[in-house]
């Protein structure tokens, strides 16, 4: 059974979000101490995290930062918060996607499963690829960039795996978007620009530039 943990401090909705993914088997590991968070996402381990932005204490922000110490669990925001600085914040922080509240628990659900599929379920024919100095392995996740290892987020990983596989031709924003995402109704245009600066920025902070190029009204290449 997939174990999720949901860090939610408002009773009601923990309560609706937990028997939404209980009724799916999913395992909801529901959080009740906001003080020790990143002791228990390390202890209980979960394979998916539901993380609100406005927590007592300390902000979902901070507890994000706390968790990419260590983890690279899939992390799924949930927010009332509608400011795309928020939903900017959370991407850069290394958070995988963002839900703004109210939203229907099916959308929530759909989010859920497909991150899941892209994480865990994750099968090519390829499982090594090696480029203009970036070197990435399916099966162990590490991506190099020359001798130095570099960590990615989920959608990072995706992401440089579909361009390096397509190393030469540009792959459109609509393809990374539905590969991704599964349904582009449920994901913000802006999600896929961030996590492709983040991605850039950590592979020119480790010695190459310019590796992923965009092209105007087109999408986005590894020449």
């Amino acid at each position: 059974m997939v174990k999720i943990m949901l860090i939610e401090d408002e009773g009601t909705v923990a309560e609706l979000l937990a028997k939404a993914l209980r009724k799916w088997q999913f395992e909801v590991q529901v959080v009740t101490d906001f003080t020790t968070i990143e002791r228990q996402v390390a202890d209980r381990r979960p394979e998916l995290i539901l993380l609100d932005i406005n927590l007592p204490v300390y902000d979902g922000f901070y507890w994000m930062q706390k968790i990419r110490d260590f983890s690279q669990v899939p992390v799924i925001f949930i927010s009332s918060r509608d400011a795309d600085a928020d939903q900017i914040m959370a991407m850069n922080l290394g958070g995988d996607d963002y839900i703004q509240k109210p939203f229907d628990m099916d959308v929530l659900i759909a989010k859920v499963n497909a991150m899941l599929r892209r994480t865990y379920q994750y099968r090519d024919d390829a499982t090594a690829l090696a480029h203009n100095g970036v070197s990435l392995n399916v099966q162990t996740r590490e991506v190099l960039v020359g001798e130095q290892q570099i960590t990615l987020s989920t959608n990072e990983f995706q992401l440089l795996w579909l361009l390096m596989r397509a190393h030469g031709h540009i792959v459109t924003r609509d393809e990374l978007l539905n590969k991704l995402w599964q349904d582009k109704r449920f994901v913000d245009d802006n999600t896929l620009t961030v996590n492709i600066s983040r991605l850039r920025q950590k592979i020119a902070a480790a010695g190459v530039d310019q590796y992923i190029v965009t092209r105007v009204a087109q999408g986005y290449m590894v020449p």
